[in-house]
């Protein structure tokens, strides 16, 4: 059922709702703009652009976009910390990360300009969720390095809302304010929201009592039966919306109240998808990686980043009036990465760990579960025999010391599981290091 409440508004009507015609004439002077401040600022692009014998003057339509060579995470990690910035860090006044695929993060940045941009880019899809002036937003997400909290914090204080930075945990607590401070919309994964649902059966608190209306969830990937479930469970209408700290942070795309996939914000981004082998782009309607460009960013310009999240893209005009383009739900990865609890985590974060550690075998094995509403990473290592086989307390003490370090790396809870040498399968090609048993 599609709850509404009020008016279908829309925050940025002249640029939401803008004729396809003049928003690609707007992306295309966007993109100009943005190729050459790249060009003259970020040596990485410099240097990508000469090789490819390439002049910004020469992307003269959005067709020659794909002639670019991309952005990878691999260019954010060889220019850590500041290399990718394209102005001075004076003018900087933001500087969030997020994970990288070692232990270093991804870091970036934000002029006074990107804060409001971000701010602007939020609200929209905040506002297309049906989040007012009138309403009291809980954020529910950790504040700090994390970008989520920040960016739904700056798009609910544009459009008026009152907010409570509750940040992440302390469930009770959470449910609490809900109930004192007349929360009606939360900000969260839709595996915390799992969590609070299940609290508030515990402790007997019917979904009704609170003043809660629409939830906005993200950070991780979530399926259609798990946003009914929060929907019946929590009383709410529950949206999706998606974005990453590379291209900005959350405010790249969001569902309206059709929840008909999620509106890509065009005027700031241009999005492409791609053949994740061939790197081909394909036309309009194909599942395959995600690529963005940013049209509207100061400090920190991507341009053709791959964000190796697998979706599709929907160009027909939705019926809430916007023109922007959707995309659905992300139906997995190009790459090996897993995103835990919201968090980022690669297995290259963790062979690194394993390798400079004396008794494991570089062979190993992540494994998620999704136990009630969480989810539970294990790590199986391969150690060698004499640890295998030593006495319980030995044993417990390294395995301790292992788990320790991989939740210093990846900052996120796991499990270690020991087990015997050539337990774990070999491969004659690429390793299989994943095994998601989660049913997302």
């Amino acid at each position: 059922m599609l709850h509404m409440r009020g008016v279908m508004e829309i925050w940025d009507r002249e640029h939401e709702c803008m004729p396809r015609v003049e928003l690609e004439q707007l992306q295309l002077e966007r993109l100009q703009a943005t190729l050459h401040r790249a060009f003259k600022n970020v040596t990485c692009y410099r240097n990508k652009f000469t090789k490819e014998s390439i002049d910004p003057d020469d992307i003269t339509s959005l067709s020659d976009l794909a002639r670019l060579p991309f952005t990878t995470k691999e260019d954010l990690r060889l220019n850590y910390p500041y290399g990718m910035f394209a102005v001075p860090l004076r003018e900087v006044v933001r500087i969030h990360s997020s994970s990288g695929t070692t232990g270093k993060p991804t870091v970036v940045g934000y002029t006074k300009n990107d804060i409001r941009t971000w701010s602007n880019l939020v609200a929209r899809f905040m506002t297309a969720a049906g989040v007012t002036h009138d309403d009291v937003v809980q954020i529910a997400f950790g504040y700090g390095m994390f970008t989520g909290a920040f960016g739904l914090h700056y798009g609910a204080e544009a459009i008026g809302a009152s907010v409570i930075p509750m940040g992440g945990g302390n469930t009770e607590k959470q449910i609490m304010i809900m109930q004192d401070y007349r929360s009606s919309v939360l900000v969260c994964t839709p595996s915390y929201a799992m969590t609070i649902a299940d609290r508030m059966e515990q402790l007997g608190i019917e979904p009704k009592s609170l003043s809660l209306k629409v939830g906005l969830f993200g950070g991780e990937p979530w399926s259609e039966a798990m946003r009914t479930e929060i929907e019946n469970r929590l009383g709410i209408m529950a949206t999706d919306n998606y974005g990453l700290s590379e291209v900005i942070g959350p405010g790249v795309a969001g569902e309206c109240r059709y929840k008909c996939g999620m509106h890509i914000f065009e005027d700031a981004f241009i999005p492409e998808i791609i053949d994740p082998e061939s790197c081909e782009v394909l036309p309009p309607g194909s599942v395959g990686e995600l690529v963005i460009t940013t049209l509207t960013k100061e400090a920190f310009p991507m341009i053709r980043y791959r964000t190796r999240d697998i979706t599709s893209l929907d160009y027909e005009q939705c019926a809430c009036g916007r023109t922007h383009v959707r995309m659905k739900k992300t139906m997995g990865r190009s790459d090996d990465m897993l995103i835990i609890k919201g968090v980022n985590v690669f297995p290259s974060q963790i062979e690194e760990v394993l390798v400079a550690m004396e008794g494991c075998e570089p062979h190993y094995q992540l494994v998620v579960e999704r136990k009630g509403s969480v989810d539970i990473l294990e790590v199986r290592i391969e150690v060698t025999e004499n640890i295998f086989f030593d006495e319980m307390k030995m044993q417990r003490a390294f395995m301790e010391k292992v788990q320790r370090k991989i939740e210093s790396v990846i900052g996120v809870g796991v499990t270690v599981r020991l087990v015997e040498p050539k337990s774990i399968p070999r491969f004659e090609g690429k390793a299989s290091r994943v095994i998601d048993n989660r049913k997302i």
